[in-house]
């Protein structure tokens, strides 16, 4: 098989990996947003909810340094890529990103 696609199947999972990870900080936070909302809203004191919110904020430090770890993967991955001979440009779009500029299509052709 061409270098070429093994490259492109090793980067396509690294950014699947990257947006997981982004994506699991981002519901933790929403999380912890919900946590601190709904203990207001119900006028608990934050002894009450002190050791879940500590839990929840040493998960998201996990995430983030999964996200270093990752990042620096992608960067020795990206020299393999180039030592390997492989030149051409990996082109990704997030999700999200690819979602809004669908969105954006279809309003403009309306």
């Amino acid at each position: 098989m061409e270098k070429v696609f093994v490259v492109k199947r090793v980067a396509e999972k690294l950014w699947a990996t990257e947006e997981a990870i982004d994506g699991a900080l981002v519901e933790a936070s929403a999380l912890l947003n919900e946590l601190v909302a709904g203990r207001r809203e119900l006028k608990v004191s934050t002894v009450t909810t002190d050791a879940a919110t500590a839990k929840i904020a040493e998960a998201m430090k996990a995430l983030a340094e999964a996200r270093s770890s990752m990042t620096a993967a992608h960067n020795e991955l990206n020299e393999i890529k180039l030592r390997l001979g492989v030149r051409i440009k990996m082109n990704f779009k997030p999700p999200l990103l690819a979602q809004k500029d669908e969105a954006a299509e279809v309003r403009d052709a309306v």
